[in-house]
């Protein structure tokens, strides 16, 4: 998905993947605060991070997508903030399933040949 948002931001806390627009639009302003239309993508998981939801306002409409892998989970944040903000480089390699937190992490300390 080629997504054309201002922004993209994870719903960290699982959601039930069956959840329409109107629900996770709701779900968007009451738990995390913010505008649905905003022209930001919220991205969610369901509890197994097997699947991907994404709701988006456009000016027009709003579209709401969803991913599945056929093997393997998506990698998810930990619960703790209520969502996380990714770069367009990180949201290309969620969505194939690869662990985008660990692209940008530092090496080890004590780590030696």
């Amino acid at each position: 998905m080629q997504l054309q948002a201002e922004a993209i931001w994870l719903a960290t806390a699982p959601v039930d993947i069956r959840a329409g627009m109107d629900r996770l639009s709701l779900y968007v302003q009451q738990a995390l605060g913010r505008a649905p239309c905003d022209g930001t993508a919220y991205v969610f998981s369901n509890r197994r991070q097997t699947r991907l939801k994404v709701v988006c306002w456009d000016g027009n409409g709003v579209w709401m997508c969803v991913r599945r892998l056929h093997r393997g989970q998506f990698v998810w944040p930990r619960p703790g903030e209520a969502c996380w903000h990714l770069t367009a480089e990180q949201w290309q390699w969620l969505v194939s399933g690869v662990d985008w937190q660990r692209l940008s992490a530092p090496p080890p300390a004590a780590w030696k040949l």
